[in-house]
């Protein structure tokens, strides 16, 4: 009870406070009536124009979205080849779509890894509020998630490593994992990858078969309807010895409110 109580503190973009009420793998079918605060990241191929979902995003503000800084990166990115969907449950369809604007990436990205893995991004044009699309809400600054807490993936991408992306957004429930275990395991690895403290890991470690994948990246890791994760990186898909890694979202909280005016 005590941890749902401090986890219902969470902030967003100093506007306002809500309590708790990029593929998913091994997943079941849900509704963005559930999750309505969740976004589509819709890129235009470079040489064809077509618009298809990429990523993930959550909605910070009626102008503001949150999503992972790699998702607005990259040597073909520019600001006008991506758009957000949101209140929309069916991938590439319906709901409302906004241009991006200006992507805002947290500083340290790309300076270690993908530490600082996550972007502000404001949009040319307002979205407007209903019951499918609404604002988030973030886990206050520096509260560390216990370890074994369930948590939530949710996305619209592949439902098998290499696969397609799923045409109805997905769900499926994993568990914090103790940083230092994730970190020791990936340290472990032929190439090690660096697991920070700006990190969260979650997953059901030595089973596997749930997992964030292609599409999914940049999409929440939710506990109830409170943001404490932006999907960001993994070996693989449900890998069951390395657990999927995302963005810890307390590590940044204030830069968030701050940057999202």
């Amino acid at each position: 009870m005590a941890t749902q109580t401090l986890l219902a503190l969470a902030l967003l973009a100093g506007i306002a406070c809500a309590s708790p009420a990029s593929r998913i793998l091994g997943g079941d079918e849900t509704s963005v009536a559930q999750y309505p605060s969740i976004v589509q990241v819709e890129s235009a191929g470079v040489s064809s124009g077509i618009w298809s979902q990429s990523c993930g995003g959550n909605i910070l503000t009626m102008r503001y979205v949150l999503s992972a800084a790699h998702c607005f990166h990259g040597v073909y990115y520019d600001p006008k080849n991506r758009r957000i969907r949101a209140g929309s449950s069916i991938r590439g369809y319906g709901g409302q779509v906004a241009y991006v604007d200006v992507e805002i990436n947290h500083p340290t990205y790309g300076a270690n890894d993908m530490d600082g893995d996550i972007t502000v991004v404001k949009l040319k044009d307002s979205l407007v509020y209903g019951p499918y699309v609404q604002q988030g809400a973030i886990i206050v600054q520096d509260f560390e998630m216990p370890e074994g807490i369930p948590v939530d993936l949710v996305g619209w991408g592949a439902t098998e490593l290499g696969g397609l992306p799923s045409n109805e957004l997905r769900e499926a429930t994993v568990f914090i994992i103790k940083r230092e275990i994730c970190a020791e395991r990936y340290n472990s690895l032929t190439v090690p990858r660096s697991v920070t403290e700006n990190m969260i890991c979650a997953s059901l470690i030595d089973v596997g078969g749930k997992d964030a994948c292609q599409g999914d990246f940049g999409g929440p890791l939710y506990y109830g309807q409170i943001l404490v994760g932006i999907l960001s990186w993994g070996e693989g898909c449900a890998n069951k010895t390395l657990p999927g890694v995302s963005t810890a979202v307390s590590s940044y909280s204030q830069w968030i409110t701050q940057t999202a005016i």
